[in-house]
């Protein structure tokens, strides 16, 4: 199996000095569901922000073979899509439609072919056509998380990466992000803390403790070292 994410001593301080990943070193191969199950601090955000380029350390990170750099970046960023935990946070033009168009229009499509790229992504993702024209922030929670995610699947990245996407998410709509993210062929690395929905999306996991990736294993048993189900 090939692995389209390679990262090899990762190490990364915050502008106060605080350690916030310690030499990391991790492979994700092609067509794999990672999860990052770690405590709040621990890294896991630090290191999606990593992959997708936004954050830069010392140590090398490959995607798909190519080193992220910053000659490299707009290439990186073209193969990584990153939804953030909040939703609100990642919506901000005026309509659903307008936000999804807005990165194909950034890359120089014609107007016309980035609102059909729209139009399709929305609809494979359960978007109705009728809230097309809705602004984002009269949407429901788990309306906004399948608009954020069509923004990032309409540029056809290779990788996803997921912040904690069950945050503020009913039992309902959950389920509906699972079976979403299950059809899609896309490799996914999924921070999160509900170890349910990362049983049900694939069965690695690895473990960060204090900047570090303390265990690499499946999912249940990591969940069970650790004390990571909240249930008895």
């Amino acid at each position: 199996m090939r692995s389209l994410v390679e990262v090899r001593g990762l190490s990364y301080s915050h502008l106060d000095g605080t350690r916030a990943l310690e030499n990391i070193s991790l492979d994700v191969y092609k067509g794999e569901n990672l999860t990052l199950f770690g405590p709040n601090g621990s890294g896991k955000t630090t290191l999606l922000l990593h992959l997708n380029g936004t954050l830069s350390a010392s140590g090398s990170i490959r995607i798909d073979g190519v080193e992220l750099t910053k000659k490299t970046l707009p290439e990186i960023q073209r193969k990584v899509g990153l939804v953030f935990q909040e939703s609100d946070d990642q919506l901000f033009m005026p309509t659903v439609l307008e936000d999804v168009m807005f990165g194909p229009l950034n890359l120089g499509w014609t107007y016309e072919t980035a609102r059909k790229a729209a139009t399709d992504i929305l609809h494979s993702v359960g978007i109705a056509p009728e809230l097309h024209s809705r602004p984002p922030f009269h949407l429901s929670s788990g309306e906004k998380r399948r608009v954020a995610l069509a923004g990032v699947l309409v540029m056809q990245p290779e990788l996803l990466l997921l912040d904690e996407p069950t945050t503020s998410l009913d039992p309902p709509a959950q389920r509906g992000l699972l079976q979403l993210l299950n059809a899609l062929p896309q490799t996914k690395i999924v921070a999160t803390h509900d170890v349910g929905f990362a049983h049900a999306l694939g069965k690695r996991a690895v473990f960060l403790d204090k900047g570090r990736v303390i265990a690499d294993g499946e999912v249940t048993s990591l969940a069970e070292r650790f004390g990571w189900n909240p249930y008895p």
